[in-house]
């Protein structure tokens, strides 16, 4: 019954050993490098593209200019809507992930029709895959730069957009590969607060340190996935009544000491994933790992909940219920989501209650 659950479990967390990116984002990570990535920035007014700053070689800002020319002509590039494709430039990488985005002026009463004016931002590096992941990370990061944007003539060029838009990769892609970085085989307690909806709080560090933990609880979370906003805030209301205590990483030592920790068997089993990715700079492929942990998480959830339909009619349906959540290694999450999920149902809670009872006899009963 279980030699499917099992397979597909193990077909997840072994992402770095499938065609998914064999060819563009674990070709030549094997070792530690560091990925070549770019940005420019034009000015675009009506149909003209005027070069403003670039980090490219200039013999492939051409090529990007004619790029980024055609998706204008053809309306594919909206205002505040990044767009990511592969582009062929002049540089050794030849064929490169480009995120593009154009930000619009705002308009003035003495220029009513400057519709369509303002500036195009451009990132490039790793693979059009690989940029797909940080999708919403890079459209955040733009719109960060569009109050700096207003100034006359970018005379902050040199003082605040250049820098800004140097940072793009730090800022908006490696934040989980730092994480992991930070707390090595510990990263287990931060996937089990993520889905436990627990809160992490760390102190004794800097601020970037703190906003890539926030940053990556909530990217490792399932709030807006797996159930509705009114279950997750009354899931959030029971912890918050169970008192369980906040996850604290003490960042003052060196590892960082963390302190409240939870994990279970199924966070654990995905800690040497994110170590060989993370081994290997590879921040894509951290994060498509990260996103089977959450899929995977999902598809249990579903699971048990479907298990537990049946459990209203059947004894027997009951007792594979049980037996699922021996195998998952997850069922402490999974009964907490369930119980928030089905409060209006006093059928449904019952059960529920009847397999939170079963599984703290197991340690029990196998001490």
């Amino acid at each position: 019954m279980f030699t499917s659950q099992t397979s597909s479990f193990q077909d997840s967390i072994d992402v770095e050993e499938r065609d998914d990116f064999d060819s563009e984002e674990i070709a030549g990570y094997s070792q530690k490098i560091q990925l070549n990535c770019y940005y420019t920035i034009y000015l675009y007014q009506g149909t003209s593209l005027t070069l403003v700053d670039s980090s490219l070689p200039a013999e492939a800002e051409p090529d990007l200019r004619t790029y980024i020319s055609r998706r204008l002509s053809k309306g594919a590039l909206l205002g505040g809507m990044g767009n990511i494709a592969t582009v062929e430039l002049g540089i050794p990488e030849q064929a490169v992930g480009c995120y593009c985005c154009l930000l619009e002026q705002e308009r003035s009463p003495e220029q009513p029709d400057a519709d369509g004016n303002g500036y195009v931002i451009c990132f490039m590096g790793g693979s059009e895959k690989g940029l797909n992941l940080f999708r919403l990370e890079l459209d955040k990061y733009v719109q960060g730069l569009h109050s700096n944007l207003q100034i006359p003539e970018l005379q902050n060029l040199e003082t605040e957009v250049r820098p800004y838009l140097s940072q793009w990769y730090e800022e908006s892609v490696m934040h989980i590969h730092r994480v992991v970085q930070l707390v090595q085989n510990n990263i287990s307690f931060l996937l089990h607060a993520a889905l436990s909806h627990i809160h992490v709080e760390v102190v004794n560090s800097d601020e970037r340190t703190k906003a890539d933990v926030s940053r990556f609880i909530k990217a490792a979370s399932l709030q807006g996935l797996s159930q509705q906003d009114t279950t997750t805030a009354s899931l959030c209301k029971a912890i918050s009544e169970d008192t369980q205590s906040d996850l604290i990483i003490d960042c003052s030592t060196s590892p960082p000491t963390l302190t409240n920790t939870v994990s279970n068997r199924f966070c654990d089993d995905w800690i040497q994933a994110f170590l060989n990715a993370a081994e290997r700079c590879n921040p894509f492929l951290l994060r498509q790992i990260l996103e089977n942990f959450k899929l995977k998480a999902i598809q249990d959830m579903n699971s048990l909940k479907r298990f537990v339909r049946q459990a209203e009619m059947s004894h027997y349906a009951l007792f594979r219920c049980y037996q699922f959540l021996q195998g998952c290694g997850n069922g402490d999450v999974l009964l907490q989501n369930a119980r928030a999920e089905h409060s209006d149902l006093p059928e449904a809670c019952s059960i529920i209650s009847v397999l939170e009872e079963f599984l703290r006899e197991q340690p029990q009963a196998q001490a």
